[in-house]
């Protein structure tokens, strides 16, 4: 059996924003939301919110449902903005949202604009973590607080893809896999003190009757988590 076509993110999500909800909508984002929502202050109010990689918009609604003043989205693909502006618009048409296109790699924002930044399953798309983690830092105030994600290192291990569906026909996006020693030492070199880091399992209860899946995801982590805060 062929292996799906292995796609560049900006390519990759062309295809895939047409279909793609803004929640969380398989087994592994499921988790990986779970363990987000968790760390995310339940009331937001007064506080600047930027997703970075924010896509189809799912944290940036969870963000405007939890009550803050101000949310930006940034994604490089412009696809996947204007999913986020059609589903933005239909359940809070009034509120006070900007929509960004630009890569992590280099975000087109001001310095400490954001009291709390999001950035979910995202980093694995580059290379470089230290220069995504340089710039989620550079766009949190000091004191500010970062939540990132990104799919577990064991899964790139055990040969797992992040692919998708498109046309009828199935593609993969590229992914490097990040190691928490890598996350450690860019973090520790950048001043982002790793407050909590979280390592979700799938809940049984998410996986369709019938699924064809490796078995093994049901044993092991299958994202990492994190809750990282700017230096003062």
């Amino acid at each position: 059996m062929s292996r799906q076509p292995l796609l560049e993110p900006r390519e990759a999500y062309a295809l895939w924003a047409t279909s793609y909800p803004a929640h969380a909508h398989n087994p592994v984002m499921r988790a990986e939301e779970r363990a987000m929502l968790g760390l995310m202050p339940g009331a937001l109010r007064g506080q600047a919110v930027l997703d970075v990689g924010c896509g189809s918009g799912r944290y940036m609604l969870h963000a405007l449902r939890r009550g803050a003043a101000r949310v930006t989205g940034v994604d490089l693909s412009p696809h996947m903005l204007a999913r986020a502006g059609t589903e933005l618009a239909a359940l809070h048409a009034d509120a006070p949202v900007a929509l960004v296109q630009g890569s992590l790699a280099a975000l087109p924002l001001p310095d400490a604009q954001a009291d709390l930044t999001v950035c979910g399953l995202v980093v694995g798309h580059l290379d470089d973590l230290r220069q995504s983690l340089t710039e989620l830092r550079r766009v949190t105030r000091p004191g500010g607080t970062l939540l990132c994600s990104d799919v577990h290192p064991i899964g790139h291990a055990l040969g797992w893809r992040r692919d998708f569906k498109s046309g009828g026909l199935s593609y993969a996006v590229r992914h490097t896999p990040h190691l928490y020693s890598h996350w450690h030492a860019a973090c520790e070199g950048l001043g982002l003190r790793i407050e909590q880091v979280l390592e979700p399992m799938l809940d049984p209860a998410d996986v369709p009757a019938g699924a064809h899946f490796d078995r093994m995801a049901l044993e092991v982590p299958v994202a990492l988590v994190f809750q990282l805060r700017r230096a003062p």
